[in-house]
């Protein structure tokens, strides 16, 4: 069957590209100036010392070799262990991994209720200046990057007002005690309300500040393709039938016009997961983004070939899951 090869071929092409990822990082890191042994030992270290370290995180073998031991170890589920912390760098990442993708997941939610609706809406009123100003919004919130639109919202809702909180993942003085790290999933299954509300307040800026370049491009690309299905003849035979505006936009237009926008909004969701490591560092946000940046400042380098890994993971299966989807969805596709 056609989706059938096309998974497979998709499946093989995901694993060339981490193989690609892996060997991209792993030397690119080790080509960067800087001696990740020596932030870890006191000014007075010995030679002897260093040499210790060096053989125990296996920096004393050849580049050739520290990748193949290291491959293969993460082949095994051994991603090694993080120079800065002495702890698996597997534990590390997983631990932190929850955080980032509830984050993303909300920002996604939010960009797409906002580009969806704002589209919607500027279909409905075309011509008109609520269109004008819905367009004129969608461009003040593309021009700006998520870094400072989260700026602006901590000064805002922050300082100015403060409704939100700007830093940290959840409140300690709650005394919630958490048995995953999925907070917010776990709160909702337990019926505590009050965390999840404290959750969302710690979530909301950073994920509207993802959201925001996001939901204007959706917004471009829906009111586009809703435009051009107006003019098709189902759309004139819908009106003919006495079906209002806002049932024909709804469920004749939308159905059709909605298959691009799938496509941008997993494409674009890969760049919101990276997006993810400035905006964390913003907010405090102990996810696997604000970690990312502090094993960069300390040159850890097995904690960032995990973590880049497992974002290369992330890209390569969203991108399979909107090929597979758009395939399933779009009838010349599934039927070719």
């Amino acid at each position: 069957m056609p989706i059938v090869r096309a998974l497979l071929t998709r499946l093989a092409t995901t694993i060339v590209t981490l193989l690609g990822a892996a060997v991209i990082v792993f030397f690119v890191i080790r080509i960067v100036p800087g001696n990740p042994i020596a932030m870890m030992l006191p000014p007075g270290a010995t030679e002897a010392d260093i040499a210790r370290l060096k053989t125990l995180y296996g920096l004393d073998k050849s580049i050739p070799e520290q990748f193949w031991i290291w491959i293969t170890n993460v082949l095994q589920g051994d991603f090694g262990t993080s120079i800065t912390t002495r702890q698996p760098v597997y534990d590390l990442v997983i631990g932190r991994l929850p955080a980032t993708l509830e984050l993303s997941v909300m920002a996604l939610m939010i960009a797409v209720l906002l580009g969806g609706t704002a589209a919607l809406t500027a279909t409905l009123y075309r011509g008109t200046r609520v269109e004008g100003g819905i367009d004129v919004a969608g461009g003040m919130a593309l021009s700006l990057p998520d870094f400072l639109w989260g700026l602006a919202l901590i000064l805002l809702f922050g300082v100015l007002w403060p409704l939100f909180h700007i830093s940290g993942r959840v409140s300690p003085s709650l005394g919630f005690d958490f048995h995953s790290n999925f907070f917010l999933f776990e709160a909702l299954i337990r019926l505590r309300f009050d965390v999840v509300l404290d959750l969302l307040g710690h979530m909301l800026m950073p994920a509207l500040a993802l959201a925001l370049p996001l939901a204007a491009i959706i917004l471009q690309l829906l009111k586009q393709s809703l435009k051009e299905c107006m003019h098709d003849d189902y759309i004139t035979l819908a009106r003919t039938k006495g079906y209002s505006e806002t049932s024909i936009i709804t469920r004749d237009a939308l159905p059709n016009a909605i298959l691009p926008t799938l496509t941008l909004i997993g494409v674009q969701f890969t760049f919101l997961i990276g997006g993810t490591v400035i905006i964390e560092r913003l907010f405090s946000y102990e996810g696997l983004g604000n970690m990312a940046i502090d094993a960069v400042i300390n040159r850890d380098l097995p904690l960032i070939q995990g973590i880049v890994l497992v974002f290369a993971l992330l890209f390569t299966l969203v991108n399979l899951l909107v090929d597979m989807t758009y395939a399933a969805l779009n009838p010349r596709l599934r039927h070719a």
